[in-house]
């Protein structure tokens, strides 16, 4: 009996040691399982927009621009937070303010591309349109406080230079704004970055030299940052947030 356990012990070692050996190598044969290191993912604010790799395709602008005499600039401390998946507490849109003496309801608002409407809303003042370029659908066109002239509807297409409707009036003032859908998240572009030069030649006429004018940089608003206390500022920063038109 005694002998007969040894035995028994002897053949479930051995099996055992058979059935490990195969089982290692299945798996080599498999090829080792690949692990991404930790460093070779990119941290969402070391993503920034390279203006140089964004397409500059706009070339009708959303609102009239001779009924213009303000706008405020990109990452400015103006209205409240709207900021996207890699940066936080900034105004990463643009003001549009109507000259004193214009009838703020009767400045015309347009689309900027052809495209499609993606979204669509009623804000606390008038209609908030959301336009995705038919030419580059990664980019979304945001267009606040619109008086619409004609229904519109999620699918609805839109013409570039359509008329879409007037700004809502002197209760609050046009916002645009620009999201580019990335793999990885949410990225606010400014509307200057995506305009042709003979777009943007009408605003050299108003006074302006070069976009970077209308753009706060992100590392010049990280050195002098807003606080925000939800979504409003609790301070506007140092840096200048408006740029006048002549």
């Amino acid at each position: 009996m005694h002998n007969r356990l040894i035995k028994l012990f002897f053949f479930s070692a051995l099996l055992f040691t058979t059935l490990y050996i195969f089982s290692c190598a299945t798996k080599s044969n498999e090829g080792p399982e690949v692990v991404v290191p930790v460093s070779e993912n990119p941290k969402p604010d070391t993503l920034k927009p390279d203006p140089n790799l964004i397409p500059q395709f706009v070339n009708t602008d959303y609102i009239e621009l001779n009924k213009i005499c303000s706008i405020s600039k990109f990452r400015s401390g103006v209205g409240h937070d709207y900021s996207d998946d890699f940066e936080h507490c900034r105004s990463m849109k643009h003001y549009f303010v109507p000259c004193d003496d214009e009838n703020w309801s009767l400045v015309k608002i347009f689309s900027p591309v052809d495209g499609t409407v993606d979204r669509i809303f009623e804000e606390w003042a008038g209609t908030q349109v959301q336009i995705k370029s038919d030419k580059y659908p990664q980019f979304i066109f945001i267009l606040f406080h619109v008086n619409l002239i004609n229904p519109l509807k999620v699918g609805d297409k839109v013409s570039e230079g359509n008329q879409l409707g007037t700004h809502i009036g002197s209760q609050t003032m046009s916002d645009m704004a620009v999201v580019q859908i990335t793999s990885s998240g949410r990225r606010m572009i400014s509307y200057f970055n995506l305009m042709t030069n003979s777009l943007f030649e009408k605003y050299q006429a108003r006074g302006i030299s070069a976009r970077n004018e209308l753009i706060i940089t992100a590392e010049a608003r990280n050195a002098d940052p807003i606080f925000c206390n939800g979504q409003a500022f609790s301070s506007m920063g140092t840096i200048e947030n408006w740029v006048l038109l002549k």
